[in-house]
């Protein structure tokens, strides 16, 4: 069993990323020894390189701790930090087709209703803003006819999701970051293979390294042999690329264009408690029925490839007659985030629900990596008076990030921001609330790759009774959770907090 546990270790995507890296690296430094009497004339030129790097990278509009990362790797590492540096930028990007803002039928496709903005912005002016700035920027409009599900639990929604495939009738596009083998994989396998033989678009994308080098090609054969399309995002490739760094981390599943779900869940058992891995896992996400399901579609079928508009439509939303319009309320906004463009959107969203908070602002997130922009967003809402209260993991997946929070918690405590830890376990869950009014439910973490590097969605929720549901969730969750004072901080050990800090340097590139 040890065995077997060591051989998946070393087989994972994340161990064969770093022995390749390592083998490239030390196959540059071989090289540059067996440059013998020349060395001193390359290590110049690559020192003079270094300082055209740094003044470039401090001019550059990057995030500031991206630049600050790397200006501190290419002084500290002078060999070989600007090489690095330069090989990563060089290296081959993605087409631009997959960049919406580049594609002109987005426009076309996601079109935003006049009077459906004008009752948003009489129901709730103060988020008239937020919602253009998504409709612009985002490109995905706002919508009245929603009907909006909350689910506190991964198991919960698993339950549903099974519920509402067994209906599909049209196609069903599925899209998640980690699938892997088990119960939930299984049930959702054998159902997709009976609908693809009753005639049902089916089709299934993953990602690459989320899902795992050798779990993207086995699990998914025999859906293939039965009329399931799979495809796997950005497949994981042996070479230093900044590419690799751009991941498909959306959870999303489309129905017929009628019924949609989005949220933190991915397909692997984990995630609806029927394997044990950091104690309790708690996930959360919402069922969406009616028009706002179609820029859950069109986001879907952009990063599936199929770019032409025509292709598009005939994916057209199909509104089902058991959806009475007296029980829509409040608005919804779909939306998704692409590295590929300077608009970190998902981000925004969040410095606007906190900074626009009045009364208290909810968060939950399993990693807070936070920039000083955001930071500076969070303790200057708690300087108001505003209640913000964090919720994030007692039992971490990652120690690095932990210790990169407990960095960050310091700060934060310090100018009373409450900061909890999920006690049963690991919270999963992206969600943040202001005020009872305004939500954003999906799978946008508040870390760098989620904000820059990753393909991301999410919903903001508008004025939706639903809103008191996730208001409700979070509550209990505190209620489970402890609080982590600032005197809790100030006692760590200086080692872990030297440890943290240095970590929390080079965080936007771990």
């Amino acid at each position: 069993m040890k065995l077997k546990k060591l051989l998946s270790s070393i087989l994972s995507t994340n161990a064969a990323f770093v022995i390749l890296l390592l083998l490239q690296i030390g196959f540059l430094l071989f090289a540059v020894m067996r440059l013998g009497e020349r060395f001193v004339e390359v290590y110049f030129l690559l020192i003079v390189l270094d300082i055209i790097l740094l003044v470039y990278i401090t001019n550059k509009n990057e995030p500031i701790s991206y630049r600050m990362a790397w200006i501190v790797t290419i002084s500290v590492f002078p060999l070989f930090g600007g090489v690095s540096y330069l090989f990563l930028k060089l290296s081959q990007q993605f087409p631009k087709s997959l960049d919406m803002r580049n594609q002109l039928q987005s426009k076309e496709l996601l079109v935003q209703e006049t009077d459906v903005m004008e009752e948003l912005s009489a129901a709730c002016p103060d988020s008239m803003n937020l919602a253009r700035y998504v409709a612009e920027y985002g490109l995905y409009p706002v919508y009245r006819n929603t009907l909006t599900e909350y689910f506190p639990l991964g198991e919960m929604q698993f339950e549903k999701l099974v519920a509402e495939l067994e209906k599909a009738q049209r196609f069903i596009f599925l899209e998640f970051f980690i699938i892997t083998e088990g119960y939930m994989f299984d049930t959702v396998s054998e159902l997709l293979i009976r609908k693809a033989k009753e005639g049902v678009d089916v089709r299934l994308m993953y990602d690459g390294i989320g899902t795992g080098m050798l779990n993207s090609v086995k699990p998914f054969r025999r859906l293939q042999e039965n009329g399931v399309k799979c495809k796997v995002f950005n497949p994981f490739r042996p070479m230093i690329s900044s590419v690799q760094n751009n991941r498909d981390h959306r959870k999303v599943v489309v129905i017929d264009g009628h019924t949609a779900f989005n949220g933190g869940t991915n397909l692997a058992d984990e995630y609806i408690n029927r394997r044990e891995r950091f104690g309790h896992w708690k996930d959360t996400a919402i069922m969406v029925r009616g028009q706002a399901v179609w820029n859950y579609t069109v986001m879907f079928l952009q990063l599936w490839g199929k770019n032409d508009s025509d292709e598009i439509r005939r994916f057209a939303p199909l509104l089902t007659q058991d959806i009475v319009s007296e029980e829509y309320d409040g608005f919804i906004q779909p939306f998704s985030d692409s590295p590929l463009d300077e608009e970190p959107v998902g981000k925004n969203v969040y410095i606007e629900l906190i900074s626009n908070a009045r009364d208290y602002v909810c968060i939950t997130t399993p990693y807070l990596i936070i920039d000083e922009e955001l930071s500076n967003a969070i303790v200057f809402a708690a300087k108001k008076g505003v209640d913000v209260r964090i919720v994030t993991p007692h039992i971490p997946d990652k120690w690095y990030v932990h210790m990169i929070a407990w960095n960050n918690y310091a700060r934060l405590a310090a100018k009373g921001v409450k900061i909890y830890e999920y006690t049963p376990g690991f919270i999963h869950a992206k969600t943040c609330v202001a005020d009872g009014i305004v939500a954003v439910v999906g799978t946008i973490n508040f870390d760098y790759r989620s904000f820059y590097l990753h393909f991301e969605c999410g919903a903001v929720l508008y004025d939706c009774s639903v809103i008191g549901d996730i208001v409700s969730d979070f509550e209990k969750t505190v209620s489970v959770s402890q609080l982590i004072t600032r005197e809790e901080c100030e006692k760590r050990s200086v080692f872990k907090k030297i440890v943290g800090a240095i970590l929390n340097i080079f965080a936007p590139l771990l």
